[in-house]
């Protein structure tokens, strides 16, 4: 295990499905080295909307989002955050969230480097 004091971030965002392109030209262009995207579901300050399906009505409470995860350790945290802001923004409720938590260790699986060396 590495000293816990080592400074490597997650940078987690949950955005629209249609921004993604725009988010990950953002953080290529800051130098994020590497991504996890996932397809997610989720409620929050967007409304929900009122749709039909064969004649029935039905409540749509829960958007696609799209979940993007980055690990890093040498990128600066604050130019991410800030370029994951300006690609994901649309000034509509439902634009997403960004959440930036520390990470106290991580291993790579192929070589068993660890810490800062394996992000």
């Amino acid at each position: 295990m590495t000293d816990m004091d080592t400074d490597i971030k997650l940078v987690m965002a949950i955005v629209r499905p249609d921004k993604l392109t725009d988010v990950k030209l953002a953080l290529a262009e800051v130098g994020a080295p590497s991504l996890t995207v996932t397809h997610v579901s989720g409620r929050g300050s967007q409304p929900a909307k009122t749709e039909q399906w064969r004649g029935e009505e039905y409540t749509v409470d829960l958007h696609q989002k799209v979940k993007i995860e980055c690990v890093v350790a040498d990128t600066p945290v604050e130019d991410m955050v800030e370029a994951l802001r300006e690609a994901a923004y649309t000034g509509e409720p439902g634009d997403g969230k960004i959440f930036v938590l520390p990470v106290t260790d991580a291993i790579q699986v192929r070589t068993g480097k660890s810490g800062t060396e394996a992000v």
